[in-house]
C-alpha cells in the first residue's frame, strides 16, 4: 500500500505543477491582449465642442512665423496666410483628411503583421483501453510569402499615400474657398459703399422730379425712368450686401468656426486691387507644376495600386502552402504529427480574375491620361480667362472710369455756373459710380480669374503664401 500510495502523489504533484503552469500561461496571455474602450460620441457633444471654438489669431500668427520668416503675420491685422493657419487648426474637412491617413497608417502596420496560425484541439475516449484518452493538438502555420504578402503590404502602403494626398488636397481646397470668400467680401465691401453713394444720388434725383411733376414741370414718363434707376440703385446695394454677408459664411465654413467669430474677424488684403501682372509660364513651369497635382498624384496611386492588384491575383493562382506542427497523446503513446497544407487555386487557375485585373490597371491608366488632359485643359483655360480679365479692368480703368470722371467733373462746373440744376448733376454723379461699379465688377472676375489659375496650378502665385519656405517648390 505504501508503495502505491508513492506514485500516486508524485501524479498528483505533477498534476498540480501542470495546472499551475496552464493558469500562468492563461494569466500572460490575457494580460497581453488589448481590451475594447468604449468612446461614445454624441452630436450634442460635437454641437457644443463646434460652438465653443474661437480663431486663436496669436497662435496663429505664431505658426505663421514658424512657417514664412518672412511674412509680416501680425495677429492685429491677420492676412490670408495667418487665417490660413487658423484654417489649419480648425477646419474639420481638414481634420477628417488627418484622421484618415492616421487610419491608413495604422492599418499599414497591420497589414506587415504575419497571417496568424490556427489550433486544434482533440479528444477521444476508448472506455475498453487501459489507457483510455487520446489528447490531441494540431496547428496549421500559412507561410506568408511570396506575391500575396508583397501585393497585400503594397496595397496598405499605397493607401496610406493616396490618404496623404487627399490630406493635401483638403488642404488645398479650404484654402481656396478661404481665398475666394475672402476676396468677395473684399470686394462687396467696396461696392456696398459705391452703392450706397449711387442709391442716395438715385433717392435725391427721384425725389426732384416727384416734385416738379407734381408741379406740372417734368413729365411722368421722367419720373418712372427715374423711379427704375432708384430700384436699380437700391438692388446693386441689397446685392452687395447679401455678397458679403455669403462671403462671410463661407469665411467662417473654411475657417471651421462659428459665423459670429467670423463676422468679428477684419482681414488684411494688401494690393488688392492692383493685381499683380500675368507671368508667362515656361513648360518646364507648367509641367513642374502638373507634376505637383495632388489629383495627379493619386491617380499615379491608383495606377500602381492595381498593379499591386494583378500582382495579388497572379500569385493566387499558385498555391499557397502553410504548415501544422501537433502533438498527440494517443492512449499513453506520444506522437509528433507535421502536416503541409496546400490552399489550391480555383479551377481555372485564376484566369479570370487576372483578366479583371488586368482590365482594371488599363482603366486605371486611361483615368490617369484624362486627368492629365484635363489639367492640361484647364491651365489653358484658366490663363486664357486672366488674361480676359485683366483686359476688361484696363478697360474699366483707363477708359470708362476716366470718360465718367470727366463728365462728373464737368456737371460740377456747370452746376456752379447755373448751366444745370441739381437732377442733371446728379445724374452726372450716378454715372460716376455705376463706373466705378463696373471697375469693381471687373476687379472681381481679376481675383476669380487668378483664384481658378492657382486652383489649376495648386500653388499660391501672390501674397502671402508665397513666403511659405518651398511654397513655389
Amino acid at each position: 500500500m505504501i508503495s502505491q500510495s508513492r506514485p500516486s502523489l508524485a501524479r498528483i504533484a505533477r498534476r498540480q505543477r501542470r495546472r499551475r503552469m496552464g493558469l500562468t500561461v492563461a494569466v500572460l496571455a490575457l494580460a497581453g491582449c488589448t481590451h475594447y474602450a468604449p468612446k461614445p460620441v454624441s452630436v450634442a457633444d460635437t454641437a457644443a465642442g463646434f460652438s465653443s471654438r474661437t480663431a486663436d489669431l496669436n497662435a496663429a500668427a505664431s505658426a505663421c512665423r514658424t512657417m514664412a520668416t518672412r511674412a509680416p503675420c501680425d495677429a492685429s491685422h491677420p492676412d490670408r496666410l495667418v487665417l490660413f493657419e487658423v484654417l489649419l487648426a480648425n477646419n474639420s474637412a481638414v481634420a477628417a483628411a488627418r484622421a484618415k491617413v492616421a487610419s491608413a497608417e495604422a492599418a499599414a502596420r497591420a497589414a506587415h503583421a504575419p497571417v496568424g496560425p490556427t489550433m486544434t484541439l482533440s479528444t477521444e475516449y476508448a472506455g475498453a483501453d487501459p489507457k483510455p484518452w487520446l489528447l490531441g493538438l494540431a496547428t496549421d502555420f500559412p507561410l506568408d510569402t511570396g506575391g500575396r504578402r508583397t501585393a497585400r503590404i503594397g496595397s496598405a502602403d499605397l493607401a496610406v499615400t493616396a490618404a496623404r494626398y487627399d490630406l493635401a488636397d483638403a488642404i488645398w481646397t479650404a484654402r481656396m474657398a478661404l481665398v475666394r470668400s475672402m476676396a468677395d467680401q473684399a470686394v462687396a465691401d467696396r461696392q456696398a459703399i459705391v452703392a450706397s453713394r449711387l442709391h442716395a444720388l438715385q433717392e435725391r434725383r427721384f425725389a426732384v422730379l416727384e416734385r416738379r411733376v407734381a408741379q406740372g414741370e417734368a413729365s411722368r414718363a421722367e419720373l418712372e425712368r427715374t423711379r427704375v434707376d432708384l430700384a436699380d440703385a437700391s438692388s446693386r446695394l441689397a446685392a452687395a450686401q447679401a455678397k458679403r454677408e455669403a462671403a462671410t459664411v463661407q469665411i467662417a465654413a473654411a475657417l471651421g468656426v462659428p459665423l459670429d467669430q467670423a463676422r468679428k474677424l477684419i482681414a488684411s488684403w494688401p494690393g488688392l486691387e492692383a493685381p499683380a501682372l500675368l507671368a508667362a509660364f515656361a513648360p518646364a513651369d507648367r509641367y513642374s507644376a502638373l507634376l505637383g497635382r495632388p489629383d495627379l498624384l493619386k491617380g499615379m496611386t491608383a495606377y500602381e495600386q492595381s498593379e499591386f492588384d494583378l500582382r495579388g491575383e497572379v500569385a493566387k493562382q499558385y498555391p499557397a502552402l502553410s504548415v501544422g506542427p501537433g502533438f498527440t497523446w494517443d492512449h499513453g503513446l506520444v506522437k509528433i504529427p507535421f502536416n503541409v497544407g496546400l490552399a489550391l487555386p480555383p479551377l481555372d487557375l485564376n484566369r479570370r480574375a487576372i483578366a479583371a485585373a488586368e482590365a482594371r490597371r488599363s482603366e486605371a491608366a486611361a483615368q490617369l491620361e484624362a486627368l492629365y488632359a484635363g489639367a492640361v485643359a484647364g491651365i489653358d483655360q484658366a490663363m486664357a480667362e486672366a488674361a480676359a480679365a485683366r483686359r476688361s479692368l484696363t478697360q474699366a480703368r483707363e477708359l470708362d472710369l476716366p470718360i465718367a470722371t470727366r463728365l462728373a467733373a464737368q456737371a460740377d462746373r456747370e452746376l456752379a455756373a447755373g448751366a444745370i440744376d441739381r437732377n442733371d448733376w446728379a445724374a452726372a454723379q450716378a454715372g460716376l459710380e455705376v463706373a466705378r461699379l463696373a471697375e469693381l465688377d471687373a476687379l472681381a472676375r481679376v481675383l476669380a480669374a487668378d483664384a481658378a489659375l492657382e486652383e489649376v496650378l495648386r500653388r499660391p502665385l501672390t501674397g502671402p503664401e508665397t513666403l511659405i519656405e518651398g511654397a513655389g517648390a
